[in-house]
């Protein structure tokens, strides 16, 4: 082979390879998603996120049991309604399922997760146009079967009890400010995948899986979750403030209790 020639060839290939890098999506080409997909969202299409909003999540995750997640709404031309977080490789790969009232809009939502093993975590937005994706690939591993931080009478002795952290207002110069809170629930979360570390019996499965928050008669947010969301549930948030004087918190878990608060909108 002349060596002109194939000096040119290698150079043509090298210069070839960024972009068939590009054109491999590890969000969409990915085996666990088509097994998962029509599961989660069907046949509907799902457009890319295009601007729309972005997921920030750590690559390598220094806590398997809690890996934040932060939703960041980046383009307010499109409002985005409701919110699908999964976790491809989890043994129940969808951890939640979110609705947003009109006050969230731009959406900041951050939580925390678990993860089982290295796995895309993507987020599906329903939008007026139809399903947007985004995500991250994170390296974790054994989030679902952690041991809880406390045995299981510690964990259950303060179940239900719930606070709210307020942070300022995120945009005191509009006319309807935007307060960034924090809501904290005290429940251990349990997935079923872990351990009694005295008895070293699996813990059943006790997790909750409804939670509204309201301000007035103004809803924020619901969330139907499960197994992946982490113990302790914790969720910060932006919205706009309608003056009402507290917010109002609801959740249910799958024993059938149903803790309600209502909390001081008072900085925390």
């Amino acid at each position: 082979m002349d060596r002109t020639w194939k000096s040119a060839t290698l150079l043509a290939l090298w210069l070839a390879a960024p972009l068939a890098a590009a054109e491999t999506n590890p969000l969409t080409d990915s085996p666990t998603w088509e097994e998962l997909r029509g599961d989660v969202v069907g046949d509907a299409d799902i457009a890319p996120a295009a601007g729309l909003f972005t997921i920030e999540a750590p690559y390598r995750a220094e806590d398997a049991a809690t890996v934040p997640i932060h939703i960041v709404q980046t383009d307010d031309a499109l409002a985005i309604e409701t919110a699908t977080v999964v976790i491809d490789e989890n043994p129940s790969p969808v951890a939640a399922e979110f609705a947003f009232g009109s006050a969230m809009a731009p959406v900041d939502f951050e939580m925390r997760i678990r993860v089982n093993q290295y796995s895309n975590v993507r987020v599906i937005a329903g939008t007026p146009e139809g399903l947007r994706m985004d995500g991250r690939f994170i390296k974790a591993s054994g989030g679902c079967s952690a041991p809880a931080t406390k045995d299981p009478a510690q964990a259950l002795a303060g179940i239900g009890q719930m606070k709210l952290r307020l942070f300022g207002d995120a945009a005191p110069a509009i006319s309807t400010p935007r307060r960034e809170a924090q809501i904290m629930i005290r429940h251990p979360n349990y997935s079923g995948l872990q351990r009694d570390q005295i008895t070293q019996l699996f813990i059943p499965a006790h997790f909750v899986d409804h939670l509204e928050v309201w301000q007035g008669n103004e809803m924020l947010f619901s969330m139907d979750g499960g197994i992946s969301i982490s113990e302790n549930p914790s969720f910060r948030f932006s919205y706009a403030d309608n003056g009402s004087e507290t917010l109002r918190v609801l959740a249910t878990d799958t024993e059938g209790n149903r803790f309600e608060s209502e909390l001081p909108k008072a900085e925390g």
